[in-house]
């Protein structure tokens, strides 16, 4: 898997900035300069002011630049986070470094979270909040050749499962809520072992690992899906995640991000030959493998996850009750060791610098 590379100043242009840096203080007009990673707040008055200075912003998301993010890129392009006065630079996904180191160390502003890892690193002592839940129903599934002769969950005793590192979670559940003997075999991105008959049961989401199993030329139905949110397990995935501290000190900014990225996906939603041209374009300027076909499956896909039936618009609530859900099941597995509050995990950016909420409190 290919990584971006983050720009990084060239000699030449840092010489110059000296030189300018030099002038003006012998004009005694010298201004202090600030870094690039450090956090400036824009007054609201000044949202969409070209001349305004923008806020330099990072965001990490949990994969390669694909469709999965493609409100990212496509409010890039379209001008969505300098309306807001951002100028937003998406850090490359490097497997290596855990996104909660990222977090703590203030490496990233923001990250692109699922639930269920984000209770985790909650419950481990990172002080994080969502403050806007993009999905609403888990796109994740188990699948299994027809051919295996698994037909139902309990076909699946004593048998083999591909199953992502850092994603166990929802299999681990899933196994031990309907007692099966599954093995789980660690694996990577790669679908080798099932197309192989290596593993009897893969795990993949709707969105992506499904419809690149389809492409290696296997037949819809010759395939059985296991959705894990048909079987009371609807982990939801893509969050806006900051560290509280964030919320506390610079809670307009919080706002601005959450709402350019919500307006960048609603574009790619509704302008998808558009929003397929500028993720291919941002594939390719790191090298990463890419197809239309693949991204447009993907898009579409994401849309029926991020905008519930019968709304026309994307809710960026995450409701108590999926929460709850989430949270219970993990204590009762063992993933975590204490419980944590819906109201210590999600500061809906609505809410912030004290804008009334729509989101009822949940008492426990």
């Amino acid at each position: 898997m290919d990584n971006t590379n983050q720009k990084r100043v060239g000699p030449f242009h840092f010489i110059s900035f000296l030189l300018i840096c030099l002038l003006l203080s012998c004009t005694n007009c010298r201004q202090e300069s600030k870094p690039t990673d450090q956090v400036t707040d824009i007054p609201a008055g000044e949202l969409g002011n070209p001349s305004a200075p923008l806020t330099k912003v990072r965001i990490l998301p949990y994969w390669v630049p694909t469709a999965q993010f493609a409100g990212l890129y496509v409010g890039i392009e379209k001008g969505f986070f300098r309306k807001q006065g951002i100028e937003l630079e998406i850090l490359p996904f490097i497997p290596s470094t855990p996104m909660d180191e990222m977090l703590r160390e203030q490496q990233t502003d923001f990250a692109i979270l699922w639930l269920v890892n984000a209770i985790e690193m909650k419950t481990k002592g990172l002080d994080i909040v969502n403050i806007a839940q993009l999905s609403h129903r888990s796109s994740l599934m188990l699948i299994t050749k027809k051919s295996s002769g698994i037909e139902k969950l309990e076909d699946m005793n004593g048998k083999r499962a591909g199953i992502w590192v850092g994603y166990e979670r929802q299999p681990q559940a899933l196994f031990r809520k309907y007692n099966l003997d599954v093995e789980m075999v660690p694996i990577g991105s790669s679908n080798s072992l099932f197309l192989l008959n290596a593993v009897d049961i893969i795990n993949a989401n709707w969105f992506d690992e499904y419809h690149a199993i389809l492409n290696n030329g296997i037949n819809e139905d010759e395939l059985n899906r296991f959705f894990f949110a048909d079987y009371g397990l609807n982990f939801l995935e893509d969050g806006i995640y900051c560290l509280s501290k964030m919320t506390r000190e610079n809670p307009e900014l919080c706002k601005k991000m959450a709402t350019a990225i919500i307006e960048g996906w609603q574009y790619a939603f509704d302008h998808q030959d558009e929003a397929i041209e500028i993720i291919v374009n941002y594939a390719k300027s790191v090298n990463q493998p890419v197809n239309r076909p693949h991204q447009r499956w993907t898009l579409s896909h994401y849309q029926s996850l991020y905008i519930p039936e019968g709304q026309t618009e994307i809710s960026t609530l995450l409701q108590p009750e999926d929460f709850n859900s989430v949270r219970d099941i993990m204590l009762e597995n063992g993933c975590i060791d204490q419980p944590i509050s819906y109201e210590s995990f999600f500061s809906h950016f609505s809410t912030l610098g004290n804008i009334p909420t729509t989101v009822e409190p949940n008492h426990e």
